[in-house]
């Protein structure tokens, strides 16, 4: 069957969309190349795959309603400093690369306790399918869903399932005062038992690090409130990643609760985001087994959205 007789027709009339959609094509296996900062997650890319990149550029943006269309080949950087103008910001996790790839990895923020997870901001996704066509999913003003909830889908999806080419994301404002302190005689969990709500707890195994937000007296508050957990001092974070430690480069999930128990044997130097489930790690975490009846779901949902197989061939998201 040749390429021209089963082309279908583009759900877009957005030029830039349909030009990616038709890039994408119908057949051969594709992915897309973003930043590469996270480029062999999930396995290496089978090889004589095909490379395409997404659109960039920020299509929207309405502050007050807190939330932005961008395309998904825009990086995260320049996204981040255009809501920073307006006192805005997104749960992407500042870790470079574009905004595509941060979607279908899924990894979110260390600061997810102020921020939200990153499966939670996205609203609405579009996508070039398996069949090369683009397709819509969620809203801005998204009430319920039937069917497939396809941002939550394509989140940490990998380009498995589709290949993202533009998004609308939630953002939230930035608090008045953001305040980092640090201490090596703290417990972390009993860090967050302690405190109301901060924005990030994290953990090396020997030192806390605790991010206050907020208006600055209710974060003055909460600060002297650290005074009987341990000796809290304050410290200056990154401005490439806004925290004040370097985050190694892997990512484990685990839950929250196991967070406290780990001791570096398996992961090497880590960085864990205490009630998150988030750890950091210098090593990679090994391979997970799927749950059978979870694994068929994944297959069937597979076999759904692109049943040659030609979306990011040789990735699976579970080895994430």
């Amino acid at each position: 069957m040749t390429a021209e007789a089963t082309v279908p027709t583009l759900a877009t009339d957005d030029p830039v969309l349909a030009a990616f959609a038709e890039e994408v094509g119908v057949d051969g296996p594709v992915a897309v190349e973003g930043g590469r900062t996270r480029w062999s997650l999930g396995g290496e890319l089978a090889p004589g795959t095909r490379t395409v990149r997404a659109p960039t550029g920020i299509v929207a943006y309405t502050p007050d309603e807190m939330t932005v269309t961008v395309r998904a080949g825009t990086p995260v950087a320049d996204l981040r400093a255009a809501l920073a103008e307006r006192g805005q910001r997104t749960a992407l996790p500042e870790r470079g690369g574009t905004v595509g790839g941060a979607v279908v990895v899924g990894e979110s923020d260390v600061r997810a306790l102020g921020l939200g997870s990153v499966r939670n901001a996205v609203l609405q996704v579009r996508y070039a399918s398996a069949d090369g066509r683009i397709v819509s999913g969620g809203g801005p003003t998204v009430k319920n869903v039937s069917g497939f909830d396809l941002p939550r889908l394509l989140v940490g999806s990998l380009g498995t399932l589709g290949l993202v080419a533009e998004v609308i994301l939630r953002t939230n404002p930035m608090p008045p005062v953001s305040r980092w302190l640090r201490a090596g005689d703290a417990d972390p969990q009993a860090v967050v038992d302690r405190l109301l709500d901060p924005s990030a707890v994290l953990w090396d195994g020997t030192t806390t690090w605790v991010l206050l937000e907020g208006h600055e007296p209710d974060v003055d508050a909460e600060q002297i409130t650290l005074a009987g957990v341990g000796s809290f001092v304050p410290v200056d974070s990154d401005p490439a990643t806004g925290v004040p430690v370097a985050l190694p480069p892997n990512r484990w999930s685990l839950a929250p609760g196991d967070l406290v128990d780990l001791d570096g044997s398996a992961t090497g130097a880590f960085v864990a985001a205490v009630g998150v489930g988030l750890v950091l790690a210098e090593r990679p975490q090994p391979p997970r087994r799927l749950a059978p009846a979870v694994a068929a779901v994944a297959e069937r949902l597979k076999q759904n959205f692109d049943p040659t197989g030609r979306l990011n061939p040789g990735r699976n998201p579970a080895d994430r």
